[in-house]
């Protein structure tokens, strides 16, 4: 079955570090490219970070200076660090996948695997 699982998220203290992690099962995450979106309070789902293909990530504008993203070379999966976490933070944090190009884009229509999301709360 394909699909992407997501690890981590729950509660994170105001100015704290959040990780996360994606794992690609049924196909090779190496290989395509991966990304995090998040919905948060009343914004629609907005792009976070990706990792192509080629291993080339890109950010969110709102978030390139606190996301760092990667992806593990051989099984694929990929991980998310935001660091100076604030409330307007909190949100469900989703990983999505391209099934059928290397490229990443910022726009949620072109990802055709996701996962069920993992919730995010930040407190003060």
């Amino acid at each position: 079955q394909v699909q992407v699982v997501e690890y981590g998220g729950g509660s994170v203290q105001t100015d704290g570090i959040l990780r996360l992690s994606c794992v690609p099962t049924g196909f090779a995450g190496a290989s395509v490219c991966m990304a995090w979106f998040r919905q948060v309070s009343w914004k629609a789902r907005e792009f976070v970070a990706s990792v192509s293909y080629y291993g080339t990530p890109e950010y969110g504008y709102e978030l390139a200076n606190r996301a760092t993203v990667s992806k593990d070379g051989a099984g694929g999966a990929l991980h998310l660090q935001l660091s100076r976490m604030k409330p307007e933070d909190t949100g469900r944090y989703y990983c999505a996948a391209r099934s059928n190009g290397p490229l990443c884009y910022s726009n949620s229509k072109n990802y055709d695997i996701w996962g069920q999301g993992t919730q995010v709360n930040v407190s003060s």
